[in-house]
């Protein structure tokens, strides 16, 4: 078949070649209307997917050094990733909806850019909006340039405060570190979905652009603890892939 009849995959990441252990989430993407296959980093050599479904699970095969590679790469880092837990069995535990992912330092231009082509920056000029950012110490640069696109600034530096901020204010999206003293990036965008007024608030996760061994498991870890006991039915998760549009 020719390539340009081809249909667009969606690759399966952080799995190697473990194809027992990738076959329930197969079966789900399948069920979405999608053609999946497991791929590799070299893989990008040869063409991109529609996007990327990422284990980053500790059982993973280094999702999160995954993640890093396609995210630093400027010729990968626009595809789009949506992260996933699946455990040793392959049954899907939960799926971490974040919109995208910047590594930091944040590239002010392209930052501006990737949000223009996500359509989130018209009606900064129009509207008094505001951006969240939650940070450890704050960022600096990231701030100066949200406010330079003509949204408001407010920063959280833990996730309680953030979800007290959020509750009662009017957040038009959120940027957060991956790590906070009191909480994982994806435990506060779960904590966000049960709170009307910030349940579809668009999430961008911050990550570091390089990690330590140490660093991927404890994160591996924490997305461990968020985990629900039952697994996600492939009406729940096919629900995930429609929300991404």
């Amino acid at each position: 078949m020719d390539d340009m009849q081809r249909q667009p995959e969606i690759w399966l990441m952080g799995l190697g070649c473990d194809e027992e252990r990738s076959a329930k989430v197969r079966e789900y993407l399948a069920y979405a209307g999608y053609r999946v296959v497991c791929r590799g980093l070299d893989d990008f050599a040869e063409g991109r997917p529609l996007g990327v479904v990422l284990d980053l699970s500790p059982f993973s095969k280094d999702g999160w050094g995954i993640l890093l590679d396609i995210k630093n790469n400027p010729a990968t880092r626009d595809v789009p990733i949506l992260p996933v837990f699946l455990s040793q069995e392959g049954t899907v535990g939960s799926v971490f909806p974040a919109v995208g992912f910047f590594t930091l330092p944040i590239e002010p231009d392209y930052l501006a850019t990737k949000l223009a082509v996500l359509g989130l920056t018209e009606e900064a000029d129009t509207w008094d909006l505001q951006v969240m950012v939650v940070t450890k110490r704050g960022e600096e640069s990231l701030s100066r340039t949200i406010t330079s696109l003509g949204f408001e600034v407010v920063n959280a530096y833990t996730g309680k405060e953030a979800v007290a901020l959020a509750t009662t204010g009017r957040i038009y999206m959120a940027f957060c570190s991956v790590t906070l003293p009191d909480m994982s990036a994806f435990e506060l965008m779960e904590r966000f979905r049960l709170y009307p007024q910030v349940r579809n608030v668009p999430f961008f996760v911050l990550v570091k652009d390089a990690m330590k061994e140490g660093e991927k498991i404890a994160l591996s870890r924490q997305v461990e603890h968020l985990v629900r006991k039952k697994e996600l039915t492939r009406e729940e998760f096919a629900s995930y892939l429609r929300r991404r549009g």
